[in-house]
């Protein structure tokens, strides 16, 4: 009978374990980890040697952003024999970001020793490298003071400042209400208070309204366009989804004193998490953080750009430089076009740390802000307020609650800020051949390999502006319905401002363009210059096929067009033979444009000889040259092609139906340089 009850009971306690080992995995699965911390627990006292429970519990800090506190359950599972290769990946990480640095490295080469799963590897052979940047990382001299504002920090979370207009947004989770099971805190509102830089004024913290603060869903992450009218923010776990994919960046705009009903961008991916948005110092390009496939790793950083209609698209990736296997995340823009942000993936002291990345050269540098801007627990969400001022986040020990806000400081006595613009206008020739302004112009801005990174509709003045990089080469794309597309280079190389000779922060170096578009009009004839054939010869000469390369540009460009193409000689010998020769000479011209991919249909070939000479009593031999020369014509412009083609651009541009209002930024010349203009060749 003894035997019997304690058969039972040892049952009972087995099928307890069981059941709450069910649930347990199901709020893991569900992402709920903040719940299944505790049932991994209960399932730990019932069973002798629960390994994957102790794996599982370990996850569930990690994936509710408690790394560090997962340290003795991953190792406790190791040593129950957990056969799960990425569990040493894990460990690893959560050693460091315990400051653990020798301990971290020794587990990842002892796990080299016998790894099979290349992909767990590959990861492990990054940390690795990380791992032995720490000393110099910790030896570098930093000029920052940091300092917690504890005015708005509570025992909940606080992070992701964000300053404007007078007044400090932040995320918070400190009011009381339905309890978002991931974490085990409140559901996150973002919140807005006076403030004059770092001065904060408590009796003013609100809530931003219930149209942007929804009771059951996580909101976070704003980032307002510098004329107040649009804000981006990020909203999800809304419960619609299981898991944490379940964030998307919602757009609204301030009308009439309040804000509208916030709308789904279409440049979220539907099955991925984005968030954290920032806008550029233009308005032009929104970043944000994803986890879409195709990226690098985790959660990477993107960019998208507004067209001249005010239509969001053009998403593309930041690229390997910038994004690792690990997270990026928290991006953020300075003045003199630094991209700050957050990661785990760059050689770092713990979780994420504070980064930032500048375009030099053409290339990209990565470069860690140090102690004590970071520390071997998360560091992010930076913003700065000022060129040398700014807040983040951290939920580094001796806070108020697992995330809070902090101010810092850059006194750095040799601190320069140099700022480059490109500023352009477009203009046209009248009737009387007069150069003037052309409005409506729509201007696209590329980066040497053919990246778009902003565009532009001109207005009244024609005027527009880009940000420009130093030692970068870029070209110009103008056009407008019923003028030639035009092509333009433009390069800062060599046009760098030595910043040792500067005597104050901010200097403005800007750069002045202007784009020139001519009307098509049928039959009205164009000179190509330096198209020039020796005596009797119709074989292209190397000047001539660089001229005949810019009139290639000017077809890919222009789609809708169709040309003539002409050639004329000089008045030296038989008008039969010159009439002859001016048509090899165009058909010469003409097989070359198509040998560069031109259609054949697109492009006639005709010679006029002797019969339209410019210098009539030509006597010297550099007068004939110029009678020799290449002219083009349009012959036909196709609308329908140009609309066709239009309608293109949009679709491949990923067309969002969110109209926003975009801020032309008006710049006040200082420090003017003249254009830069360069042949295609």
């Amino acid at each position: 009978m003894i035997k019997r009850k304690l058969l039972v009971a040892f049952l009972c306690l087995s099928l307890a374990a069981c059941s709450v080992s069910k649930k347990a995995e199901k709020k893991f699965d569900n992402g709920e980890y903040d719940l299944a911390i505790g049932l991994y627990e209960s399932v730990i006292k019932k069973e002798e040697q629960p390994a994957e429970a102790y794996y599982y519990l370990a996850e569930s800090y990690r994936l509710s952003n408690r790394l560090e506190i997962a340290t003795p359950y991953y190792k406790k599972a190791i040593e129950l024999g957990y056969d799960q290769e990425m569990i040493y990946y894990n460990y690893a990480l959560s050693l460091k970001a315990n400051a653990n640095y020798e301990a971290a490295e020794q587990v990842l080469q002892e796990y080299m020793l016998e790894a099979t799963d290349p992909k767990v590897k590959e990861l492990v052979e990054h940390e690795l490298d990380n791992l032995n940047n720490i000393d110099e990382i910790l030896e570098d001299e930093s000029y920052y003071t940091v300092n917690p504002l504890n005015e708005i920090n509570t025992s909940a979370s606080e992070y992701s400042p964000y300053f404007h207009d007078g007044e400090l947004y932040f995320t918070s989770t400190r009011d009381d209400g339905k309890i978002y099971k991931a974490t085990g805190e409140n559901f996150s509102d973002i919140y807005k208070v006076k403030s004059k830089g770092a001065l904060v004024d408590t009796t003013s913290i609100t809530k931003l309204p219930d149209i942007i603060n929804w009771p059951n869903a996580n909101e976070g992450s704003i980032a307002i366009t510098s004329n107040g009218r649009t804000m981006v923010f990020a909203r999800g776990n809304t419960g619609k989804r299981k898991g944490l994919n379940d964030v998307n960046l919602y757009i609204t705009r301030y009308r009439n004193g309040q804000w509208s009903e916030p709308q789904l961008m279409a440049i979220n991916d539907p099955n991925a998490w984005n968030s954290t948005p920032a806008f550029s110092s233009d308005d032009r390009t929104l970043y944000f953080s994803s986890n879409r496939e195709g990226g690098f790793g985790g959660n990477d950083l993107y960019s998208a750009t507004v067209n001249s209609r005010g239509v969001w698209g053009n998403v593309r990736n930041l690229g390997p430089q910038i994004n690792t296997p690990e997270d990026e995340l928290f991006p953020a823009t300075s003045q003199d076009g630094r991209l700050f942000f957050s990661s785990n993936g760059h050689p770092g002291l713990g979780k994420l740390d504070l980064f930032y990345a500048e375009r030099k050269a053409g290339k990209i540098y990565v470069t860690h802000m140090g102690n004590p801007m970071n520390s071997n627990k998360d560091d992010f969400a930076l913003f700065l307020y000022a060129p040398d001022r700014g807040f983040f986040s951290s939920d580094r020990p001796n806070g108020k609650g697992r995330d809070d806000i902090y101010t810092f400081k850059n006194e750095d006595p040799n601190l320069k800020i140099v700022n480059y613009y490109l500023v352009g206008t477009t203009t046209t020739n009248n009737s009387n051949n007069e150069e003037v302004i052309l409005p409506g112009v729509n201007v696209r801005f590329f980066s040497q390999d053919s990246v778009l990174l902003g565009e532009v509709l001109t207005s009244q003045d024609g005027k527009f502006n880009f940000r420009v990089s130093e030692e970068e080469n870029y070209f110009i794309i103008a056009e407008k319905e019923d003028y030639f597309t035009t092509r333009k280079l433009f390069s800062t190389v060599g046009k760098t401002v030595d910043k040792s000779t500067l005597t104050e922060l901010i200097t403005n170096k800007i750069f002045e363009t202007t784009i020139l578009l001519e009307e098509i009009i049928l039959d009205k004839a164009f000179e190509l210059e330096n198209i020039y054939y020796d005596f009797d010869s119709a074989n292209i000469r190397a000047d001539a096929a660089i001229e005949l390369d810019r009139l290639v540009t000017i077809l890919k460009d222009n789609p809708p067009i169709k040309i003539e193409l002409s050639s004329h000689t000089d008045a030296r010998g038989e008008a039969a033979y010159n009439q002859d020769l001016s048509k090899r000479r165009a058909q010469s011209a003409v097989a070359y444009i198509i040998s560069q991919g031109i259609d054949a249909s697109r492009i006639t070939a005709r010679g006029y000889g002797e019969s339209q000479l410019k210098i009539p009593d030509a006597q010297t031999e550099e007068e004939h040259e110029t009678n020799r020369r290449t002219e083009f014509k349009v012959t036909e412009y196709d609308k329908e092609i140009a609309k066709r083609i239009k309608q293109q651009e949009d679709a491949l541009f990923k067309k969002d139906n969110v109209q926003v209002e975009v801020k032309e930024e008006r710049l006040e010349p200082q420090n003017k340089t003249e254009e830069d203009e360069f042949d295609f060749n």
